[in-house]
Order: structure tokens, then sequence, then C-alpha cells
């Protein structure tokens, strides 16, 4: 144990001692993956059921992370405390899950009393224990080895380098399991769906556009008084302009009206099909609205109209949507 008489280092150099010992901690990992690691991997990919993951103390902390961290991976996964599986909570686990257990000592007893349950039920077990010797990793059908040389702590006592090794040890597991699977960035947005991520890969630009009566048009040949009176009465900047088929001929904006102001000096004579855009930037209903904020940066326009298949508008799609819905 390292003498304490010494003098006091400064905070600075104490964080730093602390780094890098938890840094040498989580390096020493690289040499302890082997085929326990594969094994692991195999028994949670084959798991028909949940990931069940427990542990006590601050291994149940870790425990907690790295069953959220699987579980928006494409890995279903709930965490239990073992003083409560005892006392009912082990109904929780079903002989289709496999069950993942944290102990730094592996001796825990909470977590060993599990022991001869867990082997009743059939489940497979997953260790993850700072002793290979371990009674927890003895009966473990696949064991990984979290073990450090020593604890951050100056006493060697508190639950530092463990629990970052541990943690690191987790992410690795829960990495591989998401390559395994082939897990891609939209399912992962299907469990974050109240984050900007979420919103960034699964809105669609039918799901924000304006529709109905709140889609500005007005029909080719309109004299473009009308035009005008439509894009101030739905307050989008713009209004797409239809053919007698129904499709979008162009569209006329805020940005046109400026330019025909300086071009012409009798506006009231026009008709919108004199000065509109053509054929006027359009995006389909399905696309992700965060390609529509691709689509509107990269023309420095602010508004976007929605079409279909037969190119008829739909609905109607402006920045102030993008920001509003959080996309952006």
């Amino acid at each position: 144990m390292p003498d304490l008489s010494d003098a006091p280092v400064s905070p600075r150099d104490s964080a730093l001692r602390t780094l890098a010992v938890e840094q040498a901690a989580i390096g020493d990992l690289k040499a302890k993956l082997d085929a326990h690691f594969d094994r692991a991997c195999e028994l949670i990919l084959a798991c028909r059921g949940r990931v069940v993951v427990t542990g006590m103390g601050k291994s149940g902390h870790i425990g907690g992370k790295l069953a959220a961290t699987l579980a928006s991976t494409g890995t279903p996964a709930f965490f239990v405390h073992p003083g409560e599986a005892s006392h009912g909570d082990l109904g929780m686990i079903t002989p289709t899950d496999l069950v993942l257990a944290l102990s730094n000592s592996g001796e825990t007893g909470e977590v060993t009393a599990l022991l001869p349950l867990l082997k009743r039920l059939g489940v497979p077990l997953v260790s993850m224990t700072g002793r290979p010797d371990s009674t927890l990793a003895r009966h473990a059908d696949a064991h990984l080895d979290s073990g450090v040389k020593r604890e951050a702590c100056p006493l060697d006592l508190a639950p530092t380098s463990s629990t970052t090794a541990a943690l690191a040890l987790g992410d690795a597991l829960a990495v591989a399991l998401l390559e395994a699977r082939g897990f891609t960035a939209e399912q992962f947005a299907l469990s974050h769906p109240g984050g900007s991520l979420g919103k960034r890969l699964l809105l669609r630009v039918g799901d924000i556009m304006h529709s109905g009566e709140r889609l500005p048009q007005v029909a080719l040949g309109s004299p473009l008084r009308d035009a005008l009176l439509e894009i101030t009465r739905q307050g989008l900047g713009f209004t797409c302009v239809v053919n007698a088929d129904g499709t979008l001929a162009g569209v006329y904006t805020d940005g046109d009206l400026r330019r025909t102001l300086d071009q012409h000096r009798d506006v009231l004579s026009l008709t919108v099909d004199d000065v509109m855009t053509r054929p006027g930037r359009r995006i389909a209903p399905n696309v992700l609205a965060a390609e529509a904020v691709r689509i509107m940066e990269d023309g420095k326009i602010t508004a976007l109209a929605v079409v279909d298949d037969q190119q008829r508008p739909i609905g109607a799609l402006h920045m102030h949507d993008l920001l509003a819905s959080g996309v952006i």
C-alpha cells in the first residue's frame, strides 16, 4: 500500500496519475481478449431472449450502463439487481435469456447466490470479473477478464481502474455485437426517437410538410397579383404554380418578387408565367428531412415544393419547419 505520509501532491498531479493508471488498465485489456470473448459473443448472438445484466455495488452501476448500451445497439437487454433477484425478481429471467454477471472479485455473495438457480433454469452465463479463478468465472460458460494491476485510488481500495476497465470491456462487447449484427444508424435511431439523431434519421419530409389548405398554389397563367396574395396568405415565402393537369410547372418566391420589381415597371400587367422560376426545386415526401436541409443549403433557398410520383404538388416545406422539428 502506498505511503500516505509523503507530502501531498497537487490536484493536477493527482488527476494525471489517475488518468495514467486507468489508461494503462484499459491498455492491458487487449492482451486479455481471448477465445472466451469470442464465445461470449456467440452465446449472446444465439440468445433468443434478452441479456439480463446483473452486478452489485459499483459493478452494478457499470452493469446498468452496459445493459442500456446493449439495448440501444441491437441486443435486447435489461438490468436486474442481484439482491432483488433473490427475492422475486429472478422471475424476470426466462429459459430463453442469457445472464451477464459483473463482479470484480468474482465472489460477490449476492451474485454467486444466483448460480444454482441459473443452472437449474439452464440459462447461459457470461461473467466479467477481475479474477479468472473466481467462483463466478469458473461457473460461467464464457468469462471476460477485466482484471487490473491496481486501482487508481492511492489506497488501492476504491473501485476506479477496475470499473473503468469493466466499462471499456463492456463497450467493446457491445460494439462487437453491433458490428456482428450489421446494426445500422437507422436502427439506432429507432431506439432514440427523441434525440437529434433520431430526428435526422427518421423524420421524413411528409411528416412535417404543409399540405391541404396550407399548400400555396396558383394556376399557370394567373395574374401575378394572385400569386402575391397566395404567398402572403400562406406565409411560406413562395407558391407553387401548377399546370392544367395538376403537375408542378414552377414556383414563384420572395426572391423572384425582388427580381420582378427590379426588372419590370408595371408588375400588375404580368402573369405568374412571365416571372416564375422553372421548373422549381422539388422533393418527394418520403425523403429524409435531413436531405431537405442539404438541398436548401446547397441551393441557398428556404422552401421546397413537395411532389408525388406524377410531379403534382402535395405539400410545401419551409426551413422554419425543419428548425421547429429539431432536424437542424
